[in-house]
């Protein structure tokens, strides 16, 4: 069950960042991130999204260990960050929940859901 939750959720930060960096770009696709306001989203967004980009690295790396695919699941500094993660990606349910962007709650809402049960599963995890 670890190992499914865990590629779920690398899957879906991999999307994410796929998008953010598609947004960066240009593409047209404001209308499922950043509040859904901007068709192209303008710069300091896109700065916002080479930050986001970094999280998910980030967020990813961290899912490793508590999964035992890197050392360290077990440390004290792992599994808190873990469980800080955990309550980020529940927390960010909510902002997309609300978006005043139709095409923003579509996809983010249960996307951020998926992502959340995910992490709670790596959390829950006999090393993490």
């Amino acid at each position: 069950m670890i190992t499914a939750a865990l590629i779920v959720a690398l899957a879906l930060l991999a999307g994410l960042a796929v998008m953010q960096v598609l947004l960066i770009a240009g593409a047209p696709l404001g209308s499922i991130a950043w509040g859904g306001r901007h068709r192209v989203l303008p710069r300091r967004l896109k700065l916002a999204a080479g930050a986001a980009v970094l999280l998910y690295a980030g967020f990813a790396t961290l899912l490793l260990s508590p999964a035992g695919v890197l050392p360290g699941g077990t440390l004290p500094a792992v599994i808190v960050l873990t469980w800080i993660l955990f309550g980020y990606c529940t927390l960010s349910i909510v902002p997309n929940a609300i978006s005043r962007s139709r095409d923003e709650r579509l996809v983010q809402v249960p996307v951020s859901t998926l992502l959340s049960a995910s992490v709670l599963i790596v959390a829950l995890s006999p090393t993490g």
